[in-house]
């Protein structure tokens, strides 16, 4: 969960919320605080259960996290181009001669 937040940032956070909230409150804060994330993933895990219910039993082995942009665009960046692909890029034009016009593809327009 705290993969990118290292020690010294947690220890900065920590210091600034001793400052703000004092040594009182500061535990209290902390408690409301990890009782509302746990509340949130409650909430997301019944949000995911109805949905599948509500989806019915052909879409019962459905993966929500699948669905995420960042899972989506890394399937995408991960699949090696096609062979065709690879022989169709090698032939772009260097550059155009004074007064020619560049190839037209219908199919890309």
């Amino acid at each position: 969960m705290f993969s990118h937040v290292g020690w010294g940032e947690l220890l900065v956070l920590a210091v600034v919320g001793l400052v703000i909230f004092g040594p009182d409150r500061l535990p209290k804060v902390i408690s409301d605080a990890a009782r509302l994330i746990r509340e949130l993933r409650s909430m997301a895990r019944g949000a995911a259960a109805d949905l599948k219910a509500e989806l019915g039993p052909e879409m019962a082995d459905l993966d929500l996290a699948s669905l995420h942009p960042r899972r989506i665009m890394g399937t995408l960046l991960d699949d090696e181009p096609e062979p065709s692909a690879v022989a169709a890029m090698d032939v772009v034009p260097l550059g155009l001669a004074d007064g020619e016009t560049p190839p037209y593809d219908a199919d890309a327009t």
